[in-house]
């Protein structure tokens, strides 16, 4: 199974690893700093480096429990040490935008008690869908939208840490709901904590500090039916 190195550290860029198979375009690594599209986050990419040569990774993704890093040119690779290194620019933006809905939600549930049933996180915007928020003006929409970003603008240490899945499970409120929503089988739960505002069940990445996300803008609200209302969101 790779070693995870991404859960640990959010601003590790590059490592030092193993190629342990490759199948057509799609690479196995011993450990790997590429976070594989999961939770509604994008994948990352970059790029391989062995024996002097560049290759592309073109998306990682997690197949039946095992991370795979779909390549341009696999014929350039074998099996052996690698140097693995991510696409920074593009990671750290998508950790903007992750911890940005994080503290969005965060805000929208302590004034109205909604809850994030989905998400898409991208490097350049995200959208979240909310509850019970349907009949909001837009007036009062924006008034929450300001105070996400008085939150943002207060620097929370975004801070996290794993639970056993039990100890997990007593825990109140909404973190309890979504621990309750993952596979059984998982057994180890990773919380996300945003200051004393938010902690959720997430296996994404994140800044150090809300300030670093800056501040957002609102491009669109859209009711999509069932008392689910969509936000999309930007980083400026």
């Amino acid at each position: 199974m790779t070693v995870e190195l991404f859960l640990e550290d959010s601003y590790l860029k590059t490592c030092e690893t193993q190629i342990m198979a490759i199948d057509g375009d799609k690479v196995t690594l011993s450990q790997t700093v590429f976070y594989p599209a999961g939770g509604g986050q994008e994948s990352d990419t970059g790029k391989l480096i062995q024996n002097g040569q560049e290759t592309e990774v073109l998306k990682v993704k997690k197949e039946g429990g095992t991370i795979y890093h779909y390549v341009r040119e696999p014929e350039k690779l074998q099996v052996g040490p690698v140097s693995a290194e991510i696409d920074w620019e593009r990671r750290n933006d998508l950790m903007k935008h992750h911890t940005l809905l994080h503290v969005l939600a965060a805000v929208f549930h302590q004034e109205h008690d909604s809850l994030c049933t989905g998400n898409q996180i991208y490097p350049d915007k995200a959208r979240i869908d909310l509850t019970d928020i349907t009949e909001l003006s837009k007036e009062e929409i924006d008034a929450l939208v300001t105070k996400a970003n008085e939150e943002l603008a207060n620097n929370h240490e975004v801070t996290v840490r794993t639970l056993p899945r039990e100890q997990a499970e007593q825990l109140s409120g909404a973190i309890k709901t979504v621990v309750n929503l993952i596979p059984k089988a998982v057994k180890e739960v990773r919380l996300v904590k945003i200051g004393d505002i938010d902690e959720q069940a997430c296996g994404g990445t994140h800044v150090s500090e809300t300030g670093e996300v800056g501040q957002f803008v609102l491009d669109k609200t859209k009711n999509k039916g069932k008392g689910m209302t969509r936000l999309e969101v930007r980083v400026v």
